[in-house]
């Protein structure tokens, strides 16, 4: 009986996994990809450049920075969390690698030192969720504003230094015709839906989100998968900065401000459960390519930055309608 019950834990809800049954969040994921496409190719009647191959490839250079964030941020919220601190440690990661830059030996030493300072920022956020039991949300942004006012007094509110070569190389770089940033959005999503879907790591995740009194009945150290979640979080958010570094070759105080709303709300609309407990890595890439596709459509029609916020909310206020088992449940009687 013991040895049936870590199984149990460490698996997904059985009702979505019945044979000849699609997972809602198979579904989802595959409308986020198809809406997508349509609004590129529809995007051609705004302006003939769009819906280019160009187009799409600039999407898919802004979308990396918003990839990486929302993988992060999606395990938080897959245990249950939210990491506000996303924004700060954006700006932390590339304020450190360009001020060290040069400074610390060479930049293999520099990208897992600026990488570990981030980890173990977020490792702190889970101790405060996890053994002060301080709400996520007050954790979070608590530490992001402590960072975020480091980060201003380190720089004396002027960041210096320059993007490290490798970033430079990374963002504006090529591989036999290929830009370097497709290369490595198609290895970054392989590994990170790999970690999330096909990983022991992954299924505890799962089981601490779903019911984490469960999960630690069937013998599974909660605490270890809630600190990892949210260390990994600030480390992608900090490599994110430095990608943004490498993009624009410097660094600003603000730089990170912009992507704290679209990180949760491409995991929203990527099919997660924003309680915890479920959801999909490649549900999340859906969602932030349908945030970015969207922003490239309302630049292109010169409509003010505050539009895309409020289209932002509109679309996680719609997702969450639609992700309610209660308003599903009466879609599917009414039908």
């Amino acid at each position: 009986m013991t040895s049936a019950r870590p199984s149990a834990a460490l698996q997904p809800p059985a009702d979505t996994r019945r044979a000849g049954r699609i997972r809602p969040e198979t579904v989802s994921t595959a409308a986020i990809f198809a809406l997508t496409i349509i609004l590129i190719f529809a995007s051609r009647f705004v302006s003939p450049a769009l819906g280019s191959w160009d187009q799409v490839d600039t999407i898919i250079t802004l979308a990396s920075f918003l990839i990486v964030v929302a993988f992060g941020q999606g395990l938080v919220i897959l245990v249950g969390g939210l990491d506000l601190s996303i924004a700060s440690m954006i700006t932390l990661g590339g304020v450190l690698s360009t001020t060290w830059n040069g400074s610390i030996g060479s930049e293999w030493v520099l990208i897992p030192a600026v990488l570990i300072i981030c980890a173990c920022i977020g490792a702190l956020n889970g101790v405060g969720v996890i053994w002060l039991n301080i709400p996520p949300f007050i954790m979070t942004m608590a530490s992001g504003i402590i960072v975020a006012s480091a980060a201003l007094g380190y720089t004396s509110g002027t960041p210096r230094g320059a993007a490290p070569d490798v970033f430079l190389a990374l963002m504006k770089g090529s591989v036999g015709g290929v830009s370097a940033v497709l290369i490595f959005v198609l290895v970054f999503v392989l590994l990170a839906w790999t970690l999330q879907s096909a990983t022991a790591f992954g299924r505890r995740l799962y089981a601490v989100g779903a019911n984490r009194e469960a999960a630690w009945i069937a013998g599974v150290a909660t605490w270890r998968p809630i600190m990892a979640a949210y260390a990994l979080s600030a480390a992608c958010a900090g490599f994110a900065g430095m990608m943004l570094v490498g993009y624009a070759n410097g660094a600003t105080l603000r730089m990170g401000d912009s992507y704290l709303l679209p990180s949760v709300a491409s995991v929203v609309i990527g099919g997660s459960s924003i309680l915890g407990g479920r959801g999909s890595f490649a549900g999340t890439v859906g969602g932030a390519m349908l945030l970015t596709t969207l922003g490239t459509v309302i630049s292109a029609l010169g409509m003010q930055e505050g539009w895309r916020t409020v289209i932002e909310g509109a679309i996680i206020v719609g997702a969450l309608l639609l992700l309610r088992e209660d308003l599903l449940a009466r879609l599917r009687s009414a039908r």
